[in-house]
């Protein structure tokens, strides 16, 4: 063995050594092992260098800062990769990940009959939990609240026969690397939509139940979400995110909550509510980013421009706080909104 050789295989001997660059792997594998694949030093693409473990719970390897930055994955066995894209540390950097194994499939849960005491009604919960769920039980997991719920998943609940897709389009984007796994809850209608999802008062719509909902989001159904769930449930970890009226709800629940959310998505967003209220009374510039977009066929975009216009004289930037996005040839329904949905997914929640 060469001496450079000799020097590498014992600082992975080190958990934290002084001047290294150090991995923590968590995922319970008492008896198979774990090694780390990479592009420097003892590891590669195709073997891996053995990772050490005390409890066969959460694995390290440690190698010099010399390496420079190095781009590694997990392996168990000899022939599991971990799934999604491969991580980046920086050197003299220490890094918890908590990869998985298995097929890139998330699964759906309903919550049945899920009470509101502030809409004294109640409906359905509609959770999606990400393919490592049941995997990696060391793991938490950021989320998004969704509205119109039951066109999220199951095109035999949705509007019009048509689903968003949001599984398949999650399971894709962390199967290939691009986001990260997150949580959904998508949460269902009622007959009283119209008025839910909107602030007072349309003259010809009325609607302004959106604080009551909004009480409902953030008193009842997130509390039940982060106790009964592995969330991380801080701001920077939760989004918003609606189509249409449940778009506005999303930018407006967001404004007025942005210690609980630190983003928010309005898809084809009917900004034109109440004489365009909500883009003529925007509040100071939050630390709240926001994703705006618009089909160019009758979908609201001579409104959603001007949402945008005024986001953008309160400070926002496009790609930093703000990402907006024009659908060529898109309009308003949910195969169109499915057909992009992976645009605010993948700006949301990015590969680390």
């Amino acid at each position: 063995m060469t001496l450079a050789r000799l020097t590498l295989a014992a600082a992975s001997m080190l958990p934290l050594a002084a001047n290294a660059t150090t991995v923590r792997v968590h995922y319970d594998s008492p008896k198979g092992g774990l090694a780390i694949r990479g592009d420097k030093g003892p590891m590669s693409w195709s073997k891996g260098a053995d990772a050490n473990s005390g409890d066969g719970k959460v694995w390290t390897y440690t190698w010099p800062d010399e390496l420079g930055e190095v781009l590694m994955k997990p392996a168990l066995g000899d022939d599991k990769v971990a799934i999604g894209g491969a991580y980046r540390l920086a050197a003299g950097s220490t890094r918890d990940i908590y990869p998985f194994f298995g097929a890139p499939f998330g699964k759906v849960k309903i919550i049945p009959d899920f009470a509101s005491p502030q809409l004294k009604n109640s409906r359905k919960l509609r959770i999606y939990l990400p393919p490592s769920y049941d995997e990696n039980r060391a793991k938490r997991y950021p989320v998004l609240y969704m509205h119109d719920g039951q066109n999220l998943f199951d095109a035999r609940t949705a509007a019009f026969g048509v689903e968003w897709g949001i599984d398949e389009t999650v399971n894709r984007l962390v199967a290939t690397g691009v986001m990260e796994e997150i949580i959904v809850v998508g949460i269902d209608n009622t007959p009283a939509r119209v008025d839910e999802y909107t602030p007072c008062c349309d003259p010809q719509y009325g609607g302004g139940q959106l604080d009551t909902y909004q009480r409902f989001v953030l008193d009842t159904v997130k509390p039940y979400i982060d106790s009964t769930l592995r969330t991380l449930s801080g701001k920077e970890s939760t989004a918003i995110m609606g189509s249409s009226l449940g778009g506005i709800a999303s930018v407006s629940i967001a404004q007025k909550n942005a210690a609980v959310f630190s983003k928010a998505a309005s898809l084809s967003g009917s900004f034109w509510w109440n004489k365009e209220a909500l883009v003529t009374t925007l509040p100071p510039r939050l630390p709240v980013k926001f994703y705006l977009d618009a089909g160019t066929v009758k979908d609201g975009l001579e409104e959603t421009i001007k949402m945008r216009d005024a986001l953008q004289k309160q400070g926002y930037r496009q790609d930093a706080d703000l990402f907006y996005h024009v659908a060529e040839g898109a309009t308003h329904n949910e195969k169109s909104w499915a057909a992009r949905v992976d645009k605010p997914l993948a700006w949301f929640f990015p590969w680390q």
